[in-house]
């Protein structure tokens, strides 16, 4: 193995997953040097022409979000209902690190490719099936979806303001938890086969995971009885001074949460008087005192700039940060430095993807393949495991298979 080489070179992952979870849980060990086989129904993925609009990459099957979550991947067309295609699914098993699938649990045994039927043809496979509940419980065979498990995992009840209800996250965070999980599960999988040299079933549910990310709020009830409410954009310490506030035609989010950090901040606005008011002495008075605090301080910047604010305030160590919208934190100098937004290439250009969020002294990930159309590796996939050109054409005759080339 090369030890400047990616992490995770030599480890090979049949990619069954479709949407959004499976695919971001797949992305990260990709990014990291997986060969990660996506295998596509045919005609691709339905969530290629997936996406918030309708535009010209959708129409070619390469929808923004569907190549934001399978960057460096290749891809293999099997009509998984056809046995000729179990057959090279059972083939690519055999010398496969990694299945991974978020099907409804069952699905994979009904079509003869499951862990049951999997593990047999090679034991130090390491099966990572993803769904709503898990593949135990009173609710393993019920539809999820991210919508679902935040209403009813709790975290909706914690988001947004008390006077218009609860909110969902403004981006699939069940579905991204629930994909880190599932690295996460998965890199640790591989790393103990070191020592024991067998695979096993890593079982990763949505809801699980995200009651793993609402660990804090879980605690307080479990422990103290306390049922977090919403608090709108107040900081979960429910300090006045950690929470946001109208800028100019802008916002800033303040975390001002030590006597310090108060007291920098009420210097900085021009408040010094409000540092000797018996009222807010303590955090006690100050959080009795909240919608008082939060005026003075959004007083002294409602007419300002933010990004002067911004500024400002940093300089005197007061935590804070203007909010932006993607448009504006995609052009930050900061994310350039990092190297965090990587090309990509199509056969109709180049397009811009979040890399990976971490950085390694030694292998560092990153996008390096480009993005495949339906089938683009489906004949080089193909001849590793034995099938010859006229095999393949006569699957691919055949309606078992396709290939764009």
């Amino acid at each position: 193995m090369n030890p400047n080489g990616k992490m995770f070179e030599g480890v090979r992952i049949l990619d069954f997953t479709h949407y959004l979870a499976g695919p971001f849980c797949t992305l990260q060990l990709a990014l990291q040097g997986a060969d990660v086989i996506k295998i596509e129904p045919p005609g691709g993925e339905a969530s290629r022409q997936g996406g918030a609009l309708a535009t010209e990459w959708s129409q070619r099957k390469m929808g923004p979000s569907w190549m934001a979550s399978n960057a460096n991947k290749r891809s293999l067309v099997l009509d998984l209902a056809r046995p000729e295609a179990v057959e090279i699914v059972n083939r690519l098993a055999q010398d496969a690190d990694v299945v991974c699938e978020n099907f409804r649990p069952g699905v994979m045994e009904k079509l003869g490719i499951g862990w049951p039927q999997l593990r047999k043809i090679n034991p130090r496979l390491i099966y990572c099936a993803i769904s709503g509940f898990g593949t135990t419980g009173p609710e393993r065979r019920t539809p999820s979806f991210d919508g679902k498990i935040q209403a009813i995992s709790g975290l909706m009840s914690i988001t947004g303001e008390p006077s218009t209800g609860p909110m969902r996250a403004g981006f699939p965070l069940a579905d991204i938890t629930t994909g880190i999980t599932g690295a996460f599960a998965l890199a640790g999988a591989l790393f103990q086969r070191t020592h024991t040299g067998q695979g096993q079933l890593v079982d990763v549910a949505m809801l699980d995971s995200m009651l793993n990310f609402l660990g804090h709020p879980v605690a307080d009830y479990m422990i103290s009885g306390h049922v977090s409410p919403q608090a709108g954009n107040l900081s979960i310490t429910r300090k006045p001074t950690a929470s946001r506030f109208q800028c100019g035609e802008g916002f800033i989010v303040l975390a001002a949460l030590t006597d310090a950090q108060y007291e920098r901040l009420m210097k900085t606005i021009g408040r010094s008087d409000v540092l000797a008011d018996p009222r807010f002495a303590d955090w006690a008075g100050r959080i009795a005192h909240g919608e008082e605090i939060h005026e003075i301080v959004e007083s002294a910047m409602r007419d300002g700039d933010p990004d002067a604010w911004e500024k400002r305030l940093i300089e005197a160590d007061v935590p804070c940060g203007r909010v932006r919208n993607i448009a504006e934190i995609v052009e930050h100098p900061q994310l350039a430095h990092r190297g965090l937004l990587q090309q990509a290439q199509t056969p109709w250009g180049p397009v811009t993807l979040a890399g990976s969020g971490f950085k390694l002294e030694h292998g560092n990930g990153g996008i390096d393949k480009p993005i495949a159309r339906p089938g683009e590796n489906t004949k080089e996939i193909l001849a590793s495991i034995g099938y010859d050109a006229a095999r393949v054409s006569a699957l691919c005759a055949a309606g078992v298979t396709e290939s764009p080339t």
